[in-house]
């Protein structure tokens, strides 16, 4: 057989293919002749038909085929031999094959060497691609090679340990003795392999790490190596662009990082070495920046001092000046971490991070914006606003919505006026609109309500804004709830703020008659424009007629939620027009459901959940929190659950409110004599309650499938029945509605119901109608319970009522024993 054509040969003739199709032709062609070699057990063409086996690998063509040639190779005697094999064994093998394991044996022979590159093969074999099993093996000749004097050998074994303790973590401590010398070395190679060895240690192990604190006094001996890198002279072998051994500082700084983590007097010890490596580093460099960069995070990392820290900062600002687009982005990067901790510091840099918003680079812009937000407080929330919204009018698209929610959250949180508040708003409505996140509208709405006094001025605005222009849709359902709500103070003009407009009731029902046909207008904001037209009815006085035949036509409209509004109105006008302007009346001040505060949020394991919202107390009534004390006092025992009572329907409803966790387990202030309910307590899987009711079937059987009402309290004119009703989605919840009436010749008022069940059971109270039980029985107040009853048993309750009557306070307290077995079975 002729011999095989030689490596170079091979690349030289695949290089003049002109096509894909021709070089693989020729690869198929040379793979046959390969395979036919191979199978003859040709020895003396092996090692070449490896190597172009290689290349061809290289270039994405199988070549598994050649697997077992490998070890033939590694087998061999001769070095070129083995060479190529252990190549071919780290390209073509991994520990997902059971070929690789065949080499165990010779790997074992190779580390006993007497040839040291025969033995810096084997390690660095196994060091790439050694398997656990491999590596349990193996481990005593590496850490044997580890101890060796010689360097070449050394730098080979500390990496190959690297991949040892990485596949078998138990391992580690064998190769605790041979590190105690590994830094008294003179070889970088070996130096920086060492390095690398110990932070793999201390990053595995928190023991391994408090030994290297502690015992080994490893931070001295790594601040003596970095300070002789900084203070030696020039050495041709590790010099690169001026700085002596870049790579092995660089290494050096992140195992300091590691050690002085959360440790004083680890921090305390480097302290002056990183001062010295931040101030004494050449930055026109590229290598000077990446050390420069470690040292930064390492000073940020560990205990360092004040001083220290500001250092760093100003580090980074002067990064944010560098030409390179690489640079600006880890310092915004880095900045972006350190600016709660040390906002001062960064705070010194905010003019250059606001020229980041000009930069061309878009990432360099999200993280210049988002670091703008961080440094925004109250002392410069004017000029960081006007340089973000000069920004939000000038970015992507890919921007705005951000760009839009950051300012709402600052605005909200720095707002120096309620003028300004509301002008900022406006602005970002007005410069992206459309980009801006759902519950911008409901929050700009609440601003502008609570905000009284800004009311006219406000309509003014909005009704400017959006003169000929719909294309924001957010801007234009504001300015239409507005200015159906206050319609009236801008046809009067009452605006003291700016100099009011001449606006006449057609003009402004035009205005909104033009939302409600164009067709940029979305259904949602023709819902506003028809409600702010229907508002204007009770708030005009020349122009109701007209109002009427808007509102009749859209009874025929195509959009059903169009459709349902302007029947309902037509109701109002014709059937009802006597109840028209109470329902219509102006909204009172909102109060805000959530705020970003800590107020209203616990943190729990990580997961963050409502706090239970506390209730107010009726006008004249005792305080909700004794009332539930004295409740709980008076129950006694240990299986009581309690429950928080609800407030009178006289306070705003929260959101929410009424869907907190099922009450369970939560332990009224101060109740002595009430236990927590344990752990025990059955977990619900499904979501709670109201949200059963999401399926197709009805939420609750019919009252009339049988189960019967009861009295549940009937004493001085007060009666108290329960109906009850069975969820269809989860059989175990029963719905309790009271009814409350009252035959005496005078109304009880502040009236407040509560309820505790034992701890098996879970009880939920909401909202009542109203706080105030109508005389002669001439209405009632309804209150719905929930109870959880998961394991079916006869359900018991006790109850307490509290309200005004004939001018004095009534308190009582029943127990409900005669529940009928259909309600808990």
């Amino acid at each position: 057989m002729p011999a095989p054509i030689r490596l170079r040969e091979l690349i030289r003739t695949i290089r003049t293919a002109r096509t894909q199709a021709e070089e693989r032709e020729m690869i198929q062609k040379e793979c046959a002749a390969i395979r036919s070699s191979f199978r003859e057990e040709d020895n003396t063409y092996r090692c070449r038909n490896v190597a172009k086996l290689l290349y061809m690998h290289m270039l994405g063509y199988p070549a598994h085929f050649g697997q077992l040639e490998c070890l033939k190779l590694i087998a061999s005697q001769k070095f070129t031999d083995k060479r190529i094999g252990y190549l071919g064994a780290m390209l073509l093998l991994d520990e997902r094959q059971d070929v690789h394991l065949l080499m165990t044996n010779c790997i074992k022979n190779d580390l006993n060497h007497s040839t040291q590159y025969v033995q810096g093969l084997a390690l660095c074999t196994l060091g790439c691609m050694g398997s656990s099993e491999m590596c349990r093996d193996l481990a005593g000749e590496v850490e044997k090679l580890l101890k060796t004097s010689n360097s070449y050998l050394r730098k080979k074994a500390a990496l190959c340990a690297v991949h040892v303790i990485r596949k078998v973590p138990e391992l580690m401590e064998m190769f605790l003795p041979a590190t105690k010398n590994l830094l008294n070395e003179k070889n970088h190679g070996v130096l920086h392999t060492s390095v690398v060895l110990l932070t793999e240690m201390c990053e595995r192990s928190p023991d391994m790490l408090a030994h290297f604190r502690k015992n080994e006094k490893l931070v001295p001996q790594l601040v003596r190596i970095l300070k002789n890198l900084i203070m030696s002279g020039y050495s041709p072998e590790h010099d690169v662009s001026g700085i002596s051994d870049p790579f092995l500082q660089v290494r050096i700084l992140r195992l300091l990082r590691i050690l002085g983590r959360n440790d004083d007097d680890s921090s305390e010890a480097m302290n002056d070495i990183l001062a010295q490596v931040a101030t004494n580093t050449e930055t026109s460099k590229n290598v000077g920046n990446a050390i420069l960069y470690e040292t930064v995070l390492t000073i940020m990392d560990i205990k360092s001092e004040s001083g220290l820290r500001v250092l760093a900062i100003n580090i980074l600002g002067r990064f944010l000046l560098n030409n390179d687009k690489n640079i600006r982005y880890v310092a915004l990067t880095s900045l972006l971490k350190t600016v709660q901790t040390d906002h001062n510091a960064v705070q010194r840099h905010r003019s250059t991070i606001v020229d980041c918003l000009k930069d061309l680079d878009v990432s360099i812009k999200r993280r210049a914006m988002e670091l703008s937000f961080a440094l925004v407080n109250g002392n410069n929330i004017r000029g960081m606003m006007k340089e973000l919204l000069y920004f939000l009018d000038s970015c992507e698209p890919e921007f705005k919505a951000d760009c839009a929610s950051g300012i709402f959250l600052a605005a909200e949180k720095y707002a120096p006026s309620k003028r300004w508040h509301i002008d900022t708003i406006m602005r970002v409505l007005t410069t992206a609109g459309s980009y801006v996140r759902d519950d911008a509208v409901p929050n700009l709405i609440q601003l502008i309500t609570n905000s009284v006094e800004m009311h006219a001025y406000t309509v003014q605005r909005l009704y400017k804004a959006i003169l000929g222009d719909y294309s924001q849709q957010p801007l234009v359902q504001v300015a239409a709830w507005c200015i159906g709500e206050y319609g009236d103070l801008l046809v009067s003009g009452q605006c003291e703020e700016e100099e009011p407009i001449q606006v006449t009731e057609d003009e402004v029902l035009d205005i909104l008659e033009s939302v409600l046909i164009s067709n940029m207008s979305t259904s949602v904001t023709r819902g506003y424009a028809l409600t702010a037209i229907m508002k204007l009815s009770t708030r005009f006085t020349c122009t109701v007629n007209r109002i009427k035949k808007v509102v009749s036509i859209y009874g025929s409209s195509i959009d059903v939620e169009l459709q349902q509004r302007a029947v309902e109105y037509n109701a109002l006008f014709k059937k009802y027009d006597h109840m028209r302007s109470a329902l219509l009346e102006r909204m009172p001040v909102m109060e805000k459901v959530t705020t970003n505060g800590p107020t209203e949020i616990v943190q729990t394991n990580g997961e963050t959940e409502p706090a239970p919202l506390e209730t107010k107390p009726p006008p004249s009534g005792p305080q909700p929190t004794s009332q539930a004390n004295d409740l709980l006092d008076l129950l006694g025992g240990n299986d009581i659950t309690p429950v928080i009572p609800t407030a009178p329907t006289s306070k705003p409803a929260s959101a929410g409110g009424e869907l907190l966790d099922l009450l369970g387990d939560i332990n009224l202030t101060g109740a002595p004599s009430a236990a927590p309910a344990p752990a025990s307590v059955p977990q619900i899987s499904q979501p709670p309650f109201l949200l059963d009711g999401l399926s197709s079937q009805p939420l609750f059987n019919d009252i009339a499938t049988g189960i019967p009402s009861i009295t549940a309290y009937s004493k001085n004119g007060l009666k108290i029945e329960f109906t009850f009703e069975r969820s269809n989605t989860n059989p175990s919840v029963t719905v309790i509605t009271i009814q409350a009436s009252n035959s005496t010749e005078l109304d009880m008022t502040d009236f407040v119901f509560q309820a505790a069940v034992p701890k098996t059971f879970q009880l939920q109270l909401l909202s009542p109608s109203s706080s105030i039980v109508p005389a002669f029985n001439t209405g009632t107040i309804t209150q719905v319970i929930k109870v959880l009853n998961p394991q079916k048993q006869q359900l018991r309750m006790r109850i307490k009522l509290t309200y005004n009557h004939k001018g004095s306070a009534m308190q009582d307290l029943a127990e409900v024993n005669n529940f009928p077995p259909q309600s808990w079975q």
